[in-house]
C-alpha cells in the first residue's frame, strides 16, 4: 500500500489531512480506519522515528553540513532561538514604545547623539536600543550612525491601538512571571482580572466610571481597524436596526452608520460604559441614530428590536456558560429573520495559531475569564441557542479577527 510506505506525507498536518482525504477512496485504507486506528498507529509510530532522529546530536551536526538540509537546520535553529528569546525582543518592542522611539523618528532620522540627547540616555545605551530595534525591524540605519523608521516601526505609528497594547502588557507580563504558577491556581486574583473589572465582579452594573475608563479606552483605541474589518466582511447595509452587545464606547456602532446612511444602532453596556457610548455619538453628530442601554447583559432582558446583533471582541472573554447565555440573550433580542455576527480572533486560525492559541490562550487565561474558540465551536454553541445558517465570512487578516454570521430559525 503505498500511502503507508511514504510516511514522509505524514510530516505536517495538511499534507496529513490530504493522505486521509485521498485514501477515503481506498478500500484497503477504509478497513484500515474502520479497524480502530490502525492508521493512527503507522503515523504515530513515524513521528515516534522522527523524534527520536532529532533528539541525536550527531544527526543534527549532519543535518546542519549536508547541503539538502542545512536550510531546514538554520532556520529550525532560529526558530527555537527565537522562541528563547521572545522575551527579550519584546522588552526591546517595549522599551522603543515607552521612549516614544519612533515618535522622535517620525519626521526623519536621527543620529545616535541626538537622540541620546532627547532621550536623556547614554550614547553607549541608545546605541544598544537603536541596535535592538534595528534587528527587529522596527529601525533602519541610514548611515553614520542615522536611523530612522524601519517597515515595522513605520506600521506601529499606523497602528495606536497596537502602541496601547504594548503599554497595556506591562500588567500581562506581572501575571506570567511565574506562569506554572498561573496554572496551577486558576481562582488567584491576577492583574489582569483587577483590570478588566467587569469579568470578576458578582454585580458588574454597578461599577463606577473610574472602574471601566482605562480599559474602555484600551478597547476603542484598538477597534478602527477591527471595524474596517468587519464591516468589509459583513454588510449592514441590509439591515436596519443594530444592536451591538457589549459594544463599549460605540466605536464598532459609529462606523456602522458611517457606514450606512439608513442604520440605527444601540449599543448595550455596563451603565458606566453605555454613558461613554452615548457621549461618542453625540460629539459624532449621530444622537438620533445612536442609543444606549445600560445594564448587564447575562442578568437584564434585552429588548426585541434589532435585525442585527453584534458581538465584536466579546464572546471569548466569557466562559462556556456565560458565552452560550450570551448567545441566549442575542437571539431573544433578534427579530424574526435576524441575524447575529460575531467577530474575534479564533482558536486553530491557519496562519495565525500562533495569536489564538498561544497568546490569547494565555491572555484569557491570565485574565480568568473565557477562552479562544475554534469556528466549529462557536458553530455548535450558535446552534445550541437555536441560530441556523452559520457561515464564516472572510477577513483579510483573520489574525486580527474572524467573522461568523447566523440567522435566527
Amino acid at each position: 500500500m503505498d500511502l503507508l510506505v511514504k510516511p514522509t506525507k505524514f510530516r505536517h498536518g495538511n499534507a496529513w489531512r490530504e493522505v486521509r482525504a485521498r485514501a477515503s477512496d481506498d478500500p484497503r485504507v477504509r478497513r484500515l480506519l474502520a479497524g480502530g486506528g490502525q492508521l493512527n498507529f503507522v503515523r504515530d509510530r513515524w513521528l515516534a522515528w522522527r523524534d527520536a532522529l532529532l533528539q541525536k546530536p550527531g544527526f543534527i551536526r549532519w543535518a546542519s553540513r549536508f547541503p539538502l538540509t542545512k536550510p531546514m537546520a538554520r532556520r529550525r535553529t532560529r526558530e527555537l532561538f527565537d522562541l528563547a528569546a521572545g522575551f527579550v525582543y519584546t522588552q526591546i518592542l517595549t522599551t522603543c514604545v515607552r521612549l516614544n522611539l519612533f515618535e522622535h523618528l517620525r519626521s526623519g532620522p536621527k543620529t545616535v547623539k541626538s537622540l541620546a540627547q532627547a532621550l536623556d540616555l547614554p550614547v553607549n545605551s541608545v546605541r544598544t536600543v537603536v541596535k535592538g530595534a534595528q534587528a527587529l525591524d522596527l529601525i533602519e540605519e541610514r548611515g553614520d550612525e542615522r536611523y530612522g523608521l524601519g517597515q515595522l516601526g513605520a506600521a506601529l505609528l499606523a497602528n495606536p491601538g497596537v502602541i496601547a497594547m504594548v503599554h497595556h502588557h506591562a500588567l500581562l507580563y506581572q501575571d506570567l512571571r511565574d506562569p506554572v504558577a498561573l496554572l496551577r491556581d486558576p481562582s488567584s486574583a491576577t492583574s489582569l482580572s483587577r483590570y478588566w473589572a467587569y469579568a470578576q465582579d458578582s454585580v458588574p452594573d454597578a461599577l463606577p466610571a473610574e472602574s471601566v475608563a482605562s480599559y474602555s479606552q484600551l478597547m476603542a483605541s484598538s477597534q478602527d481597524f477591527i471595524c474596517a474589518e468587519v464591516l468589509d466582511a459583513y454588510p449592514v447595509t441590509r439591515h436596519q436596526q443594530l444592536l451591538d452587545i457589549g459594544g463599549g464606547e460605540g466605536r464598532f456602532a459609529e462606523a456602522a452608520m458611517m457606514r450606512s446612511k439608513k442604520i440605527k444602532a444601540t449599543v448595550f453596556d455596563l451603565p458606566a460604559v453605555a454613558e461613554r457610548a452615548e457621549l461618542r455619538f453625540a460629539d459624532a453628530g449621530f444622537a438620533q441614530r445612536g442609543g444606549v442601554i445600560g445594564g448587564d447583559f447575562f442578568v437584564d432582558s434585552l429588548p426585541q428590536m434589532a435585525d442585527l446583533v453584534t458581538l465584536v471582541r466579546v464572546l471569548h472573554d466569557h466562559d462556556d456558560d456565560k458565552a452560550r447565555k450570551l448567545l441566549d440573550q442575542a437571539h431573544s433580542a433578534l427579530l424574526p429573520g435576524g441575524t447575529v455576527v460575531i467577530a474575534e480572533p479564533m482558536a486553530d486560525t491557519p496562519g495565525a495559531k500562533k495569536a489564538g492559541d498561544a497568546y490569547f490562550g494565555f491572555y484569557l487565561m491570565a485574565m480568568r475569564s473565557g477562552r479562544p474558540r475554534t469556528f466549529g465551536e462557536i458553530k455548535r454553541f450558535l446552534a445550541d441557542a437555536g441560530f441556523d445558517n452559520v457561515r464564516e465570512h472572510q477577513t483579510s487578516n483573520p489574525l486580527l479577527t474572524r467573522v461568523i454570521s447566523a440567522k435566527v430559525l
